[in-house]
């Protein structure tokens, strides 16, 4: 890991979620070397930060993969090109140099010199969605949380999830497992996730493993030096109840945006990326795209689709930056892994 000094590379990808993460190998594969850029301070992207003990089932080889653990894989598959890792920065400005190299900076101040970037950004920058409460501040972190990335962390606390999504639903059977209790706090009584997970839902509250308030909605915090003592609820009326709590784990959603990446001119369509699939080339002539952030006819926002793009884009940046030696295709049978 490095940041605050200028750096000569081939490839700056920006993202170090899984799809970034695999175009790190597939530029390996055709000798390019790479830095990688991420805001996060690990890299993952939202399999890290969001779920990463939640399976994933659409991963080829894989019948079942936790999230984590598809990182761990994919770190381990890149490690051989020996990539440099630039974490708890955000890219800033891409701007064109002579010669066909472009200057990456990030918000650390480190300057990175490439002649093509790859954007695998994702859904671009993100964070939740907070519940306007007064005083939430002072509890974030310590027992209000807005990401479950370990569920033991909460095993024997009593825990207070607000919202009515996938999100919200799935944890709170997950944590029902390990929770001293569980309430769930939504303003209706319908839930926007998964009908057999809301079945699942109503049926452990039935039994009396789970509380559901319902219609409610989040109304104040109660506690102190940061650790809750118990959650303020009202109806939509205005009447309230508390609910003792030691945690809170309020799931509104993601505030997503492509920060600094719409303002680098960049061709786009409804805040994605528009790039030519046979080349995974944006706009701008060096800088491709691959991943969520990206869309053309016929896109499907899948891992697996990322990692095909991942796959062109690398393929096309050799051919902009090595114009003087043909890239022969081989199938990774064949070549192995090349040295870095």
């Amino acid at each position: 890991m490095a940041n605050g000094h200028t750096h000569q590379t081939d490839v700056v990808i920006i993202g170090a979620g899984p799809v970034g993460l695999f175009t790190v190998f597939e530029c390996g594969m055709v000798r390019l070397n790479c830095h990688v850029v991420d805001v996060l301070d690990d890299a993952g992207g939202q399999c890290t930060a969001l779920y990463p003990e939640k399976p994933i089932y659409d991963i080829p080889g894989f019948p079942r993969i936790e999230a984590a653990e598809l990182i761990v894989r994919l770190k381990a598959q890149a490690s051989p090109f020996r990539p440099v890792y630039h974490l708890g920065q955000q890219v800033q400005a891409v701007e064109p140099l002579t010669g066909g190299f472009w200057r990456v900076t990030t918000s650390k101040g480190t300057v990175l010199q490439a002649k093509a970037v790859i954007i695998a950004a994702g859904v671009g920058a993100f964070g939740p969605n907070r519940p306007p409460l007064d005083g939430i501040e002072a509890y974030e972190g310590k027992s209000v949380f807005y990401y479950v990335t370990h569920r033991e962390t909460f095993s024997g606390r009593k825990v207070v999830i607000a919202g009515g999504g996938d999100t919200a639903v799935d944890w709170a059977l997950s944590l029902a497992e390990v929770a001293s209790r569980v309430t769930v706090v939504h303003r209706r009584d319908r839930f926007r996730a998964a009908p057999e997970s809301e079945a699942r839902l109503k049926a452990l509250a039935k039994a009396g493993k789970i509380d559901l308030v319902v219609p409610y909605q989040l109304h104040g915090l109660e506690g102190t030096a940061g650790h809750l003592s118990s959650v303020v609820v009202s109806t939509l009326d205005g009447a309230t109840k508390k609910i003792a709590a030691d945690v809170l784990l309020p799931f509104f959603g993601l505030s997503m945006s492509l920060g600094p990446i719409a303002e680098w001119g960049l061709a786009l369509e409804r805040n994605q990326i528009e790039i030519d699939p046979s080349t995974s080339a944006t706009s701008k002539p060096g800088i491709f795209a691959v991943g969520d952030v990206v869309t053309y006819q016929g896109k499907l926002k899948l891992i697996l689709t990322g990692f095909s793009e991942a796959a062109i884009a690398a393929r096309s940046a050799y051919a902009l930056i090595r114009p003087e030696t043909p890239l022969h295709f081989e199938y990774s049978t064949t070549s192995g892994v090349p040295d870095a």
